[in-house]
């Protein structure tokens, strides 16, 4: 597991620079003007609605997904339906690396573009199925920015701790998923939005590279994986191992989880490119 980044002295925000705080975001008085369509423009997965919508039938708070096992249950059958496959542990898994991607994405996303964690608690954040695509996010109301925030601290508490926490604890209660597999799950859908991010963004006003090294520096995440040695010792903010790094490689990140998400059990798939059963290339 690499270290997190240390900071130059004196760092501003940006490219190279250590995780941000909230006060390093703009708009001093902790708005996030126009951060919704921002955070969307990136693509389907960073896509999270806000504010009033007369097309809120269906939707549902975060914590009925966590605490109640029949939309839960729902969700899993309706992913398996979707990949074609009876085998619930794989439709319960490819559920769980998808929904952990959608919060990384609007999470990572919201903190490239405007150096501060947006509050995703699941008391705040609503979601629903739609007929095609991935799990539609709703925010009735957009959250201000907290001054002073310590942003991978932030990002831990709400992704790591209060949803994917609860929504591990189900899924291995009710489809017998380990640890194990949740946590690569975590980790890979979290490497995964950096990609897209570098690739999409790839000036946004604040890298997250130097955010997801201090996520992956933390427990579970800390060894449900590995980022190999070429990117170790290398700025996550700005060159990467070949001189090019986050801003034009054509992957800064090389990482190999510790497990397999079981989506190469779907008739047609093989292995993803971080799994554990995957040759190295």
């Amino acid at each position: 597991m690499c270290p997190p980044p240390t900071p130059p002295p004196a760092a501003r925000p940006g490219a190279g620079d250590a995780p941000p705080t909230a006060a390093d975001g703009p708009g001093g008085d902790g708005t996030f003007a126009g951060t919704p369509a921002r955070v969307a423009a990136v693509g389907p997965y960073f896509a999270v609605s806000s504010g009033p919508r007369a097309d809120a039938a269906g939707f549902r708070p975060f914590t009925a997904l966590h605490h109640d096992p029949a939309p839960l249950a729902e969700y899993v059958a309706e992913t398996g339906r979707r990949l074609g496959t009876d085998q619930r542990r794989v439709a319960a898994s490819t559920l769980h690396i998808g929904t952990a991607a959608r919060l990384w994405s609007v999470a990572l996303a919201t903190a490239a573009l405007t150096g501060r964690a947006v509050d995703l608690t699941p008391e705040r954040l609503w979601w629903r199925t739609p007929p095609s695509g991935p799990i539609e996010l709703w925010l009735p109301e957009w959250p201000a920015g907290t001054p002073g925030e310590d942003v991978p601290g932030a990002l831990y508490e709400t992704v790591v701790v209060r949803h994917l926490g609860p929504l591990d604890e189900a899924l291995g209660r009710d489809f017998g998923l380990s640890p194990r597999i949740l946590h690569g799950n975590s980790a890979s859908a979290l490497l995964g939005a950096v990609r897209v991010l570098l690739a999409r963004v790839p000036d946004a006003p604040w890298s997250p590279l130097p955010v997801a090294a201090a996520l992956l520096a933390r427990e579970p995440l800390a060894s449900a994986g590995v980022l190999t040695a070429d990117t170790c010792g290398a700025d996550l903010g700005g060159a990467g191992p070949r001189g090019v790094g986050a801003r034009g490689a054509d992957d800064p990140l090389s990482y190999r989880r510790n497990s397999c998400c079981l989506y190469y059990r779907v008739r047609g798939n093989g292995y993803c490119g971080d799994c554990v059963l995957a040759r190295p290339r």
